[in-house]
């Protein structure tokens, strides 16, 4: 088999397979992990809105850089390039992609009011396979994680961990 059939059928197969995908927006300096879900050829995510993930640089007609890692080592599968396109709400495209995303959104605040927020404040965007994979890096491409307001306020007391075996053993002996 070609290089031309195999690439196209392990983007697939990996991006299904994954719940999250790291995404580098051209121009953008960083990697985001995102959920996404993979619907017809593409991977449909959902963002930019309140409570959802943050989408910079994904703007409708960009390019991007998709990396796909493993669902059981966590290891890198693949990268590939994508062309982001930004799905009308109301359109049949948008309906049948929030349709599947509806479905794998976790713990979303609304419930099944989720879909009229995302028409009204969020933006539903495809990123379609534009043909070949980048090989796959050598040496370590570790980076320091995005700044984020959640933050350990403080180390744990050094006798946390006395307390806790404590409590168990009494409730052990008791029995």
């Amino acid at each position: 088999m070609t290089r031309e059939l195999l690439d196209p059928a392990l983007v697939e197969e990996a991006t299904k397979k994954s719940g999250l995908i790291w995404v580098e927006a051209a121009g953008e300096r960083t990697a985001r992990a995102l959920w996404h879900v993979w619907h017809e050829g593409a991977a449909a995510l959902v963002g930019d809105g309140p409570g959802e993930q943050p989408l910079p640089g994904l703007a409708d007609g960009a390019t991007a850089e998709v990396t796909v890692r493993s669902k059981d080592k966590g290891g890198r599968l693949v990268t590939w390039t994508a062309r982001v396109v930004q799905l009308a709400p109301g359109t049949e495209a948008w309906e049948a992609a929030v349709a599947d995303l509806k479905g794998k959104r976790l713990n979303a605040p609304d419930g099944e009011a989720m879909t009229g927020r995302w028409a009204r404040e969020c933006r539903v965007i495809r990123l379609e396979p534009t043909g070949g994979t980048s090989p796959l890096p050598d040496g370590n491409l570790a980076a320091p994680p995005v700044p984020s307001p959640a933050t350990t306020r403080q180390p744990a007391p050094a006798g946390l961990p006395r307390l806790l075996l404590k409590k168990k053993r009494k409730k052990g002996t008791r029995a």
